[in-house]
């Protein structure tokens, strides 16, 4: 059964996003002492009474005279827009206002936009730490829209009565809810190389804001896709600056540490790079935070329409990635254009066969007589007191990421170079292309 969805919604600074970090147990929406922080809708999943459902943080919703008095009105527009795609597809909105500012004119003109929607509304007074300020909360009736319920997403007062209050809004639930528990792929890279542009061209949508103003995408992205009967959740990222670039207590600094958790929760990254500028120093630290974590890796060469190109350019390319990346050799490569659409499906088939790849098990036997081979084209090398590493038996004990486990004489012999050497053979044999392969040595006392 699909889990209703709960959109919260209201002006800039009124709390929806410490309310959303409250409601859903962690801190996944930047919250910030600065209006306009939350820009692209950001996702989570919550539960109450028995009933799972998923909530929506949306940015503030601005008047258009408000609009267009901004410096940065087309972001501020396209906040706007992303707001009533969410109300669009909400099963229903709260609508959150501050209960120490009162009723303003801002908040009339949201709430008639919600009455116009049609859909349940629950109607959520923030800031109400005191009793003054719950009592004032039953101004708020003027909306016309529902019953008040004063809370503080600070310090949780009232959310349990706004939970129960949501809970009564859903359909009755014929099914149980299934955990989503589908590939996650997340598109990472730097600021301003076309995540964004790649997303959007993926689901033939604007899902996210895109400008040509670095920084735009702040709050990662989950979004539902299926590419040749596969469903897979597309997670778009904030661009990731080399650490000395981020200022502390920065928005942006919140939006890298996002970014890196999206690429720990993740099955495969899709690691964007700029073909004008090459493979630069941020983008192998990026394609490092991947291996770390032991995730799947495509590489994605975007805006390949803006580069002069000839019959071997594309092997230039493969042979600088190569060199570039050599600690992830195994790395598929791709080039597309994520603006004008070139070679984008190229992407997601990548990820299908990593995907598919992270999933190979070998059986041991097969495993064992390719250790043998290996052993007797390059034996191990003696050790400074005479000693030879010698192996009993392997075997690959778990997938996601495929990993192997070696029982040996004394796991102090392997030298690093025939760790290397071990893994290449593997490769050789079995693939695992894109995706690291870890290696554990085990004594007979171990």
């Amino acid at each position: 059964m699909v889990r209703p969805l709960v959109a919260l919604v209201g002006r800039p600074n009124v709390g929806k996003s410490t309310l959303f970090n409250r409601l859903i147990g962690e801190r996944q929406a930047i919250v910030f002492d600065q209006p306009g922080t939350t820009r692209d809708r950001t996702y989570g999943t919550t539960d109450w009474n028995g009933r799972t459902f998923d909530l929506v943080d949306t940015g503030g919703l601005q008047t258009e005279s408000e609009i267009a008095r901004s410096d940065f009105a087309t972001i501020v527009r396209g906040t706007r827009d992303q707001a009533l795609l969410a109300i669009e597809q909400a099963d229903v909105i709260v609508f959150l206002v501050d209960g120490r500012a009162g009723l303003i004119a801002g908040d009339e003109e949201v709430a008639e936009l919600l009455r116009r929607s049609g859909k349940p509304i629950v109607l959520g007074v923030n800031k109400a730490e005191s009793k003054t300020l719950r009592d004032e909360a039953i101004e708020f009736y003027a909306f016309g829209l529902s019953e008040p319920i004063p809370i503080s997403a600070y310090h949780g007062h009232g959310t349990g009565d706004l939970l129960d209050r949501i809970v009564e809004q859903f359909a009755p639930a014929n099914a149980e809810e299934e955990d989503d528990d589908t590939p996650k792929i997340a598109i990472v890279g730097r600021p301003n190389v076309g995540k964004s542009s790649l997303l959007n061209a993926l689901l033939h949508q604007d899902r996210a804001i895109v400008t040509p103003i670095p920084g735009t995408t702040r709050d990662p992205l989950d979004t539902p896709f299926e590419w040749e009967g596969q469903k897979m959740t597309l997670i778009d990222t904030a661009g990731i600056r080399r650490r000395g670039k981020v200022e502390h207590g920065d928005v942006e600094q919140y939006s890298v540490l996002r970014s890196m958790r999206a690429i720990g929760r993740c099955d495969v990254a899709v690691l964007l790079i700029d073909a004008v500028d090459g493979f630069t120093a941020q983008d192998l630290h990026i394609a490092g935070y991947v291996q770390e974590e032991a995730k799947g890796l495509v590489v994605a060469v975007n805006k390949w329409d803006a580069i002069e190109k000839d019959t071997h350019t594309i092997e230039r390319y493969r042979e600088d990635a190569a060199k570039k990346l050599d600690f992830m050799a195994y790395a598929p490569v791709v080039f597309i254009s994520a603006l004008n659409g070139q070679r984008v499906p190229q992407v997601p088939q990548a990820v299908l066969e990593v995907l598919a790849e992270r999933e190979k098990r070998v059986p041991t036997p097969q495993l064992n007589r390719l250790i043998r081979t290996a052993m007797a084209d390059h034996p191990p090398s003696q050790s400074e007191r005479g000693r030879y590493l010698k192996f009993n038996y392997a075997t690959q004990p778990r997938t996601s990421p495929p990993t192997f486990v070696f029982f040996v004489n004394d796991p102090k012999l392997l030298h690093f170079t025939y760790r290397r050497y071990l893994e290449n053979r593997i490769r050789q044999e079995f693939g695992f292309a894109g995706t690291p392969i870890r290696l554990s040595f085990r004594g007979k006392n171990d």
